[in-house]
């Protein structure tokens, strides 16, 4: 029987995160996938964690979940790590004019 879950997930590095949990296999490695329901300030989305990644899972009902994803805040992709660039423009603008085409 498949795991499928409402969970409030404990991450190593004091993160938490909250959401239904299923159980994925990615290129024959066994990953636990949480998907983050929709806050007031977050669309929902996906995340993947390796079992080393998890301190701790608590089963938990949607409406307990659904509080701890409003109260964790966490968010898809931490933005600021990534200094990514304005969108529109390429992560290699700048390498194109150095391509010998």
């Amino acid at each position: 029987m498949a795991f499928e879950q409402w969970c409030v997930i404990e991450l190593f590095g004091h993160q938490q995160i909250a959401g239904k949990v299923t159980e994925q296999e990615i290129g024959g490695t066994s990953f636990v996938r949480v998907d983050v329901p929709q806050t007031n300030r977050n669309e929902k989305f996906t995340k993947y964690f390796g079992a080393g990644a998890i301190y701790s899972i608590t089963p938990v009902d949607e409406e307990t979940a659904r509080l701890a994803v409003e109260s964790y805040a966490p968010e898809p992709i931490e933005s600021w790590r990534l200094q990514l660039p304005e969108r529109g423009t390429s992560l290699y603008q700048d390498d194109v004019d150095d391509i010998p085409f």
